[in-house]
């Protein structure tokens, strides 16, 4: 019997959430059209920018906890980096699907809404109220996946 598409772009997903270098969560996202992957991200300080791994967490110094001033941290969310990545190469994400190791933010739900993406896979839930509303708001599907990874999940330092 052949993997289901959903099972095959989420252990992507997962392989993807290993390149991550955030000491907190590690997230992987892809988005996909027409079964065939458009872009990948996972998240991680900017480009040439030293990264978290290897000088440390400021959120995590600063006693900050998961989920909130998102705007001090060094890195960007795996949604934002498909994004990013996308644009960059000139493809179109609008009406795509979106794997994600995680349940968007809000932040990261305000932009998936605005590049028109259509459908979100999602296995682990991160509370947030707004995203939530707002995705469905916006008429995004939001599907959890009951789903364990083929590989062994990647975990975060903490």
């Amino acid at each position: 019997m052949r993997m289901p598409w959903p099972e095959y772009f989420m252990n992507i997903t997962y392989l993807v959430s290993g390149r991550s270098t955030c000491l907190r969560r590690k997230v992987g996202a892809v988005a996909v059209k027409g079964k065939r992957i458009l872009a990948t991200g996972y998240n991680g300080a900017p480009q040439g920018m030293p990264h978290c791994l290897d000088i440390g967490c400021l959120r995590q110094q600063m006693g900050i906890p998961s989920g909130q001033r998102h705007e001090i941290c060094r890195g960007l969310h795996a949604e934002q980096n498909v994004i990013l990545q996308a644009a960059v190469h000139g493809i179109h994400i609008q009406g795509a699907e979106l794997y994600c190791t995680t349940h968007p933010c809000v932040l990261c739900a305000k932009m998936l809404i605005n590049c028109g993406i259509k459908h979100i896979y999602y296995v682990e839930y991160y509370p947030d109220e707004l995203a939530e509303s707002m995705l469905h708001e916006a008429g995004v599907i939001v599907e959890r996946l009951n789903f364990s990874p083929l590989l062994p999940k990647l975990k975060a330092e903490n």
